[in-house]
């Protein structure tokens, strides 16, 4: 991480809460993430993850509370916000009979980026695709997809990456070039947000976190208070005691 204690968060939510008709998904959360940090949210399935994911990135709005991204309001300044975040999630969101370097050009224009051509070739080449920019993304195997689904999420350098569940059927490869993409960017104050159930991978990556339990921040840390191994040691330990809830 770059930044000192004193740094303004790159997301800053207060109450956050969100509903969908009489059930409550999320509960009054509280988020500080500062720039430069990876971050990372980890609970059971219904936990509210995604959801908490989709708030942030704008998908839904929230039912109470509200937030911050980089000291913008989303509501107020969208395009703004809009521009300074990306996402990266299971699904890769390419157009399959676009190339590689069609699809990150697309995508970086769409962001505002000027110079989607030489982002796309730089991009390509740090993820071992470059022998392969001009080829369609319906001929790559799922992990060289992925490879291609990163480069597009990052093409306009957002302040801010949304990742939710981004190792579901990774190969190792793919894999290996996200946490080196996210390595790269934590170097550079740039701030990311993990959703995941991979609590080893998560816990390895991230500099703090929080804990989700039925829609409440069960827990906060950061990641050099215990090793990875006590972490997921007591986070099983908490859901085994809550038999409606399983990791």
């Amino acid at each position: 991480m770059t930044s000192g204690p004193a740094a303004a968060p790159d997301i800053e939510a207060r109450g956050l809460g969100r509903r969908f008709g009489p059930r409550t998904v999320l509960h009054e959360v509280d988020l500080d993430v500062l720039p430069g940090e990876t971050f990372a949210v980890f609970g059971p399935n219904g936990a509210g993850k995604t959801t908490l994911i989709r708030v942030l990135v704008s998908a839904l709005r929230p039912s109470s509370g509200g937030f911050r991204i980089a000291g913008l309001d989303p509501s107020k300044r969208p395009e703004e916000v809009r521009a300074g975040t990306g996402l990266l999630s299971h699904r890769s969101f390419l157009y399959d009979d676009l190339s590689a370097r069609e699809n990150i050009e697309f995508f970086a224009r769409l962001y505002g980026c000027t110079d989607g051509e030489r982002r796309a070739d730089e991009l390509l080449g740090e993820l071992g695709l470059g022998h392969r920019a001009d080829d369609p993304v319906r001929t790559f195997s799922r992990g060289m997809q992925q490879r291609v689904s990163i480069a597009r999420s990052i093409a306009h350098d957002p302040q801010v990456l949304f990742l939710d569940e981004p190792f579901s059927g990774l190969d190792a490869e793919a894999s290996h070039a996200l946490a080196a993409v996210l390595e790269r960017r934590r170097d550079a104050g740039r701030t990311a947000v993990l959703v995941t159930h991979d609590l080893r991978r998560g816990h390895e990556l991230c500099d703090a976190f929080v804990v989700l339990q039925r829609g409440r921040v069960a827990e906060r840390g950061r990641a050099g208070e215990r090793s990875t191994e006590e972490f997921e040691r007591d986070y099983l330990r908490r859901f085994r005691r809550d038999p409606a809830e399983r990791p």
